[in-house]
Parts: structure tokens; C-alpha cells; sequence
């Protein structure tokens, strides 16, 4: 059998699953190893909002998911739906929680990490703490159970910088567990996945105007 292309990402069968639905919005379970949008080449085009499209064919991308990362998404049916609600996420009105299982033993039971982020250039998509040209970023945990050799977190991120939770997990000295860009050998070989799950969302219903929030336990 000839080896896979590096160009082709690994792409999920798993059902994506219709957490809510009305007229102007879905909520839904991203799974992971699916890709949120289109990758570029012809092979990656297979995604979620592609298979949302077969049913749904107004369906758009608002914010996204890793490809490692499962967890519930927003998914605008219409344009000032999602006007809307790109709004609510550039003005940090979007609450936004993630569990995790990182390596290690976390000994404060809450805190923060404040440490800016910026594009790794020679290593993209891989980023970097950097103090002199990141943006700012800032993610507050709280341990929610320790185990001998890991702990689960809840995770809640106050902006939304590419690979925060990654990132500020491993400079913590906790990176999360099945991390292939973050963690050192042992933490990557502790899980068979990403153990990191978008598992809460709320905002401002844009018709409405009631506050919605979404709900997806995480399954690790």
C-alpha cells in the first residue's frame, strides 16, 4: 500500500451531531480529525460545513476548531445571523469553556495564564510566546479532578489566539495530553487523541435576543 500524501488530512466519519436547531442557527458537535472548513488542496475539501451544506446549504463558518479539537461550533443559516454573531466574538461577548486532560499533576486548584502569542513563521502552523510581537492572550482554568500522573481542566479562554489553550497549557509545564505540536514525547504517548473538547457556548441569540448556551459533554 502506498503511504498517504502529507498533504492529506485525516478525515472523521463520525456523525456530527444537531445539538440545536432554529431557523437562524445550528448548534453542533464538531468531531475530531474533521476539519472545520476546506483545506486547500482538493483532497482536504471534505469538512464540516461541507457536510452541514448537504442538508443545510446556507450553512457558514463563524468560528472554528482545530482539526485535533472536538466540541460544539455555531453555525450561522443566514447572513445577519452570522453578522451577528462574528460581532458578538470580535467584542469578546462569546463565552467559550473546553475540559482537558493534560500531563501532570496541577497544584493550584484555579488561575491564569497571560502570555502573549504570536505565528511561528518558520514552523507554521506551530506558534510561539513571544513578548515582542505576540498579541495578547489570556486563559483561566480551574482542576476539576487530579490523577496520579494527569489532571482534567476546565479551560474557559478570554481571547481566542490560534493554539491558546495548547500553548499556554505546555508553558504552564502541563501540556495537554495526544498534543503532536505542544507536547513532549511522554504526554503526546498518554492519549491516542487530543484530549481537548469545546464543551460549552453562549451568546446572544441574534433574533431573539435571549442569551443561548450550548452544552456538549466531552467522551474522554
Amino acid at each position: 500500500m502506498e503511504p498517504k500524501p502529507p498533504y492529506l488530512v485525516p478525515h472523521s466519519q463520525e456523525e456530527i451531531r444537531i445539538l440545536y436547531e432554529d431557523a437562524d442557527l445550528l448548534l453542533v458537535r464538531k468531531p475530531d480529525l474533521l476539519l472545520s472548513i476546506p483545506g486547500r488542496h482538493p483532497l482536504n475539501k471534505d469538512c464540516l460545513v461541507t457536510r452541514l451544506q448537504r442538508r443545510y446549504p446556507t450553512a457558514s463558518i463563524v468560528h472554528r476548531l482545530d482539526l485535533d479539537t472536538s466540541g460544539i461550533m455555531a453555525i450561522p443559516l443566514n447572513k445577519p445571523t452570522h453578522a451577528h454573531i462574528s460581532r458578538q466574538f470580535e467584542l469578546r461577548q462569546v463565552e467559550k469553556s473546553y475540559h482537558a486532560v493534560v500531563y501532570g499533576v496541577v497544584a493550584a486548584d484555579r488561575g491564569e495564564i497571560d502570555l502573549p502569542i504570536a505565528t511561528d513563521w518558520e514552523n507554521r502552523p506551530r506558534q510561539v510566546i513571544c513578548r515582542e510581537r505576540g498579541r495578547a492572550a489570556l486563559t483561566r482554568y480551574e482542576v476539576l479532578e487530579r490523577g496520579p500522573d494527569r489532571t482534567r481542566v476546565l479551560l474557559k479562554p478570554v481571547t481566542g489566539r490560534s493554539h491558546q489553550l495548547r500553548i499556554h497549557m505546555r508553558e504552564l509545564g502541563h501540556p495537554i495530553l495526544g498534543c503532536d505540536m505542544y507536547a513532549h514525547p511522554q504526554a503526546l504517548e498518554m492519549a491516542s487523541r487530543l484530549l481537548l473538547h469545546a464543551s460549552s457556548l453562549a451568546f446572544t441569540h441574534p433574533t431573539t435576543g435571549e442569551w443561548l448556551e450550548g452544552t456538549c459533554p466531552p467522551d474522554f
